[in-house]
C-alpha cells in the first residue's frame, strides 16, 4: 500500500500486527518513519519494524528496457490484470534496479490518482511525446490495452531496425579501428627493429622501405600528437553532432547521400516514418496532430523538416499525398500507396504495409551490405598490412638475390 505524497516521499518496508495479532508486512510511500507509524496505526496495525527501502545502483535504462516494459504491461492488461498489480509484477521482477525503481515510482503516482499518460510524462527521458500521446488516446477511448499492444509492436519494430543499422555500421568501423591500432603497433615497435637490422646492410634500401621507415620515425616521434589529435577530433566531432542542430541536419543530409550506406539509412528512415504515422492514425489521433510526433520519430533532420512542411500543407486543406509529393523526399511507391489509402479510407493499413515493405528492404539491404563489406575490408587490410610487410621484407629479398 502507499499513501499520497510529494516528490520527497520514499518507500518504507514495514512489519507489524493487525487487530487479530497476525503478523503482516508491506511497503508504504511516505515522507518519513513517523508518517508511516501514524498511517498504519489509523489502519489498526501495531507497527513493530519500519525500514527505508534502498535500491542498489542499476544499469542505465535503455530503449530495450522500455520496449520490454511496454510489451509486458500490454500483455498483462490484455489478460485482465489490474493496472497497479501489473506495475507491481513488472517492477518487482525486473533485473535492472533502475528500471524497477522507475516503474514503482510511476505506480505510486498512479495510485494517488494520476492518469497513466501523466505518470509517463513525468519521465520524458524515457517516454517521448508519441508514447504519451498514444497512451492518452487509449485512456480517453477506453482501448488502453489495444493501444499498449500497438505501442509495443511499434517500439519492437523500431528497435529492430536500429539494431540492424548499428550492426551494419559496427562491423566495418570495428575492423578499421583494429587495423589502425595494428598499423600503429607495427610503425612504433616493429619497423624500428627492422631499421636496426637494415643499418648493417651497407646498401641502398628500396623506396617503399625508405618511405615506411620515414613514416615510422614520424610515428615514434609524434605518436602522442597523432593519437591525441585523432581522439580529440573524434570527441569534438561527435559532441558537436549531438549538440548542434545545424550539424545534425548537415550530417543527416550527407548520410542519406553516402554511397552504399545511404540507401539503407533512407529505407530505415521511411520505415520508421510510415510505421509511426500508421500507429498514431490507427489510434484515432488526428492527422495534423499525428504529424507532430512523426518527424522526430523518423530520426533524421531532413525528414523532420519535410514533415513540418507536410503538416503545414495538410492543416490548410492539402491532401497528405500531395503534401508528401511536394516534400520531395519520398519514393513514388510510398506516395502512391498513401494515395490509395486516402481514397479507400484505409490510410493506416496502407502506411503499415509500406512500413512492412521497407523493413523487409532494410533486412535484405543489411544482408547484402554485410556480404559486400567483408571482401572490401579484406582488400583494405591486405593492402595496408600486406604493403607494410612487403616494404619491410624487400631489402631482405634484394639481399637474397645478391647472395
Amino acid at each position: 500500500m502507499a499513501t499520497a505524497g510529494n516528490a520527497k516521499e520514499q518507500v518504507f518496508a514495514w512489519e507489524g500486527k493487525d487487530k487479530t495479532g497476525k503478523t503482516v508486512r508491506g511497503e508504504i510511500r511516505a515522507g518519513g518513519e513517523a508518517v508511516v507509524n501514524v498511517t498504519l496505526r489509523r489502519q489498526g496495525i501495531m507497527v513493530t519494524k519500519v525500514k527505508k527501502k534502498t535500491y542498489r545502483a542499476g544499469k542505465k535504462i535503455t530503449d530495450k528496457d522500455i520496449t520490454l516494459f511496454t510489451r509486458q504491461l500490454a500483455t498483462m492488461m490484455k489478460a485482465g490484470v489490474p493496472l497497479l498489480q501489473a506495475f507491481d509484477i513488472v517492477g518487482k521482477g525486473h533485473a535492472n534496479p533502475s528500471v524497477a525503481k522507475l516503474i514503482l515510482d510511476m505506480r505510486a503516482d498512479i495510485e494517488t490518482g494520476t492518469s497513466l499518460n501523466m505518470a509517463f510524462r513525468k519521465y520524458p527521458l524515457y517516454f517521448d511525446p508519441l508514447f504519451c500521446n498514444l497512451v492518452a488516446a487509449g485512456e480517453q477511448a477506453g482501448i488502453l490495452e489495444d493501444l499498449l499492444t500497438r505501442l509495443a509492436i511499434y517500439k519492437e519494430k523500431t528497435l529492430a531496425i536500429k539494431a540492424k543499422i548499428k550492426s551494419a555500421l559496427t562491423y566495418p568501423i570495428a575492423v578499421l579501428a583494429v587495423a589502425f591500432i595494428v598499423t600503429a603497433v607495427i610503425m612504433i615497435w616493429v619497423v624500428p627493429a627492422f631499421k636496426e637490422v637494415f643499418s648493417s646492410f651497407g646498401a641502398d634500401l628500396p623506396a617503399p622501405t625508405l618511405f615506411v621507415m620515414a613514416l615510422s620515425e614520424y610515428f615514434v616521434k609524434y605518436w602522442y600528437i597523432i593519437f591525441g589529435t585523432l581522439f580529440a577530433g573524434l570527441y569534438f566531432f561527435f559532441q558537436t553532432w549531438r549538440r548542434s542542430e545545424k550539424m545534425q541536419a548537415t550530417m543527416d543530409r550527407l548520410l542519406l547521400k553516402a554511397p552504399i550506406f545511404g540507401d539503407v539509412i533512407r529505407k530505415a528512415t521511411i520505415a520508421r516514418w510510415t510505421r509511426t504515422l500508421a500507429t498514431m492514425f490507427a489510434a484515432g489521433v488526428p492527422l495534423v496532430e499525428s504529424l507532430d510526433s512523426v518527424g522526430g520519430a523518423s530520426g533524421n533532420k531532413v525528414y523532420s523538416e519535410a514533415t513540418k512542411k507536410i503538416q503545414t500543407e495538410v492543416s490548410t486543406g492539402t491532401s497528405l499525398t500531395i503534401a508528401m509529393q511536394n516534400a520531395d523526399v519520398f519514393p513514388s511507391m510510398v506516395t502512391q500507396m498513401v494515395a490509395i489509402g486516402e481514397e479507400s479510407g484505409a490510410l493506416d493499413s496502407m502506411l503499415g504495409k509500406v512500413a512492412d515493405f521497407y523493413e523487409d528492404e532494410v533486412d535484405e539491404a543489411v544482408s547484402q551490405l554485410s556480404s559486400l563489406m567483408e571482401p572490401m575490408i579484406m582488400v583494405i587490410l591486405g593492402v595496408l598490412i600486406g604493403g607494410l610487410v612487403v616494404a619491410m621484407y624487400l631489402p631482405i629479398f634484394k639481399l637474397g638475390s645478391v647472395v
